[in-house]
């Protein structure tokens, strides 16, 4: 088959098929990738249905409408029907198929929640669908060894092949055509790879369909996003944007929910730590024989704040900029785990003693704030630092510093063992910060060891209060058997 152009009555072209398709139909998942990415393998494969005044032209443009943050773009492989499919067997579908060639299944991630999965307005817009340039004569390739690659401003983001699909092309001819007539022209989009992410205004997206090894191609579909100057007006749904839509948006693998678990953090414990000096938590931890719990380096923002919480933990890698194009950007690690803290968490970041750079900022801050975090312990350095300590939250640093993350780190992963201040930290572990320092205790102790400092601070009081008085500190400091009788007896009056 040829490749050439033809437009519609609306003036938009309609790609190399020469005429609208009267029928769109779209696969919701069908690639391994997007499966692991996504958390859930389908059994069988699912459908949605793309209006035709969605189809669009390589070297097009495609819109972001105003007030929307999230157009994702997803690299396909589109087959055209070339001939009457009905009830036809898997064996015989490819027969039905005319032609191959690469689509763009564009969709708009703040209108999902209104479309219940529909997809009927976060994928039906003009331009959502771009094909082309070429077409592939199906006679000339066999469906398993296709390969669909994707291009955001020059930089590779998807590469699959039709191996790696969880069902195969024939699969969807047939299994559609136990429904509704396939007609020629219709089109099918079959799914999209893992690597499908959120494009700005002025990206350019690049999608090609080809056969490896050889000559054979669709060319490459060229879109370049645009923003748009008019918003959704309330006569219908309006956008709609949650933590789980961005995650999904940017390709973030999506987590299945926690088993849920005893807090290991009371709020009885909690008080407790709240009164027991960091000197006294660390003093009981080296009775114990552990001296490598000290978050070194880091002092508070605000003097006389005392920190108590699990902890939830982020890490940073030095900065190599390949990374930090493909982890720094969009809703990354950082952002993740800053939208996701819990009340009563503390975030610890490592970032390697650097404190080159900032780790955090105001507007971080402020969100952890409002979600009711304990406090942020990092070894590295704050930006906004007045700014940060105006929103009230504690947070333990090497100092300010004015450079934004990329300067020195990319944020990798969260929940995961991280070395902070010379520290291991483990997630769940308890954290527990003044201007002494910062020490961290593992959950299995810290009923033991909170009790045991609260008795020392009692001691030490006492002891502080004689010396106060103007005794000396031999036997005083620690007791001899005849100070203790005396403190024991103090005690019993109490």
């Amino acid at each position: 088959m040829g490749t050439y152009e033809a437009t519609s009555p609306s003036g938009r072209g309609s790609g190399p098929l020469g005429t609208r398709p009267g029928k769109i139909i779209a696969v919701h998942l069908s690639y391994a990738s997007r499966a692991e990415q996504r958390g859930r393998r389908p059994a069988n494969p699912s459908y949605f249905f793309k209006p035709s005044s969605s189809i669009g032209t390589s070297g097009g443009t495609v819109e972001r409408p105003a007030g929307t943050e999230l157009l994702a773009f997803e690299g396909e492989i589109a087959l055209v029907i070339g001939t009457t499919a009905r009830w036809v067997k898997p064996d015989q579908a490819w027969d039905h198929v005319a032609a191959v060639t690469a689509a763009n299944d564009f969709g708009l991630y703040d209108l999902r929640a209104a479309d219940k999965g529909s997809n009927v307005r976060s994928k039906g817009g003009d331009g959502y669908t771009p094909l082309g340039p070429g077409l592939i004569d199906a006679r000339d390739v066999d469906p398993s060894s296709l390969r669909v690659r994707t291009w955001v401003n020059g930089d590779l983001v998807q590469e699959d092949t039709t191996a790696g699909l969880i069902f195969p092309l024939r699969q969807f001819v047939s299994d559609l055509s136990q429904h509704f007539t396939l007609e020629p022209g219709d089109v099918i989009l079959t799914g999209t790879p893992a690597g499908s992410t959120v494009v700005s205004p002025g990206d350019v997206v690049v999608v090609e369909v080809d056969v490896p090894g050889t000559s054979v191609s669709s060319g490459r579909l060229h879109t370049t996003v645009s923003q748009g100057i008019r918003a959704f007006s309330d006569i219908g749904s309006l956008p709609e944007v949650d933590d789980k839509q961005r995650a999904e948006a940017w390709g973030t693998p999506v987590e299945e929910p926690a088993e849920e678990k005893a807090p290991s953090l009371s709020d009885e414990l909690r008080a407790k730590l709240l009164r027991a000096p960091v000197a006294g938590l660390s003093a009981q931890l080296r009775k114990r024989g552990l001296n490598n719990v000290a978050i070194d380096g880091v002092r508070p923002n605000l003097p006389g704040s005392k920190v108590v919480g699990t902890a939830r933990t982020l890490r940073f890698v030095p900065n190599r900029e390949d990374l930090f194009k493909s982890h720094g950007g969009g809703y990354n690690a950082q952002k993740r785990l800053f939208d996701s803290v819990g009340a009563g968490e503390v975030i610890v970041i490592e970032a390697r003693g650097d404190k080159g750079s900032g780790t955090l900022g105001d507007i971080l801050a402020l969100r952890a704030r409002y979600l009711g975090a304990a406090g942020v312990i990092t070894d590295g350095g704050v930006r906004d630092f007045d700014a940060v300590a105006a929103t009230g939250l504690p947070v333990f640093s090497q100092g300010a510093h004015p450079a934004v993350l990329g300067r020195k780190h990319v944020p990798w992963d969260t929940d995961v063992a991280v070395a902070c201040g010379g520290a291991t930290v483990l997630p769940g572990d308890i954290i527990v910060g003044d201007d002494d320092g910062v020490v961290v205790i593992p959950p299995s102790l810290a009923e033991e060891i909170a009790d045991a400092a609260l008795v020392q601070e009692d001691e030490d009081s006492w002891i502080a209060e004689q010396v106060g008085q103007g005794r000396p500190i031999e036997g005083l400091f620690p007791l001899n058997p005849l100070w203790r009788e005396r403190y024991e007896a103090w005690q019993k009056k109490q």
